[in-house]
């Protein structure tokens, strides 16, 4: 946006700090809108997908996961990372799949969110899911263990406001169940 112009930092020079299974970390020098330099360090992420998942009964599909950085089980809904080359949309009906056991019939995207913009690139696409169908087991990844809960959506905003979610992919793709 060409009226965002004295706001842009320009990039001078970037290395990668480390290299890991799912993040990079980079070191880059930047020049200022002010004509100074300075350090911007932040993670490289290949982005990820939440689903707003509906049963018929209208509640919606959640997991109960321990998360390791803050050592707590969060209660989340179905997501995961997008692989390389891979459509978001596929990405949303594997994860659904592997994280739940169910298909759905109807898809629709409905936005992206940021949830780290100050030190992250990742970017997390949100569906939503409905004409759900039981289509077998759990496909979790090997690594990978979680419980699968409902919740009505009233019950999961409640959940919000008490403190129970405070996942941000999770809360963000909440608010859409607002939308008019």
């Amino acid at each position: 946006m060409s009226h965002d112009a004295h706001l842009i930092e320009s990039e001078i020079s970037s290395t990668t700090v480390f290299k890991g299974a799912l993040l990079e970390v980079r070191k880059d020098q930047v020049l200022l809108p002010n004509g100074k330099e300075s350090i911007r360090e932040y993670i490289v992420h290949p982005g990820a997908v939440v689903v707003l998942a509906f049963l018929e009964n209208g509640n919606l599909l959640f997991e109960r996961q321990f998360r390791y950085p803050l050592r707590r089980v969060f209660l989340e809904l179905p997501a995961g990372k997008i692989d390389p080359g891979e459509a978001i949309i596929d990405t949303a009906r594997r994860e659904l799949l592997e994280e739940t056991g169910y298909t759905a019939s109807e898809w629709e995207y409905l936005g992206v969110m940021h949830p780290c913009i100050g030190y992250s690139d990742e970017r997390i696409e949100i569906f939503s899911a409905r004409g759900l169908h039981l289509a077998g087991e759990k496909q979790l990844d090997h690594n990978e263990f979680l419980e699968v809960v409902e919740l009505s959506p009233e019950a999961a905003r409640q959940a919000v406001w008490s403190g129970q979610i405070t996942d941000a992919k999770t809360v963000t793709a909440l608010f859409w169940l607002a939308r008019p």
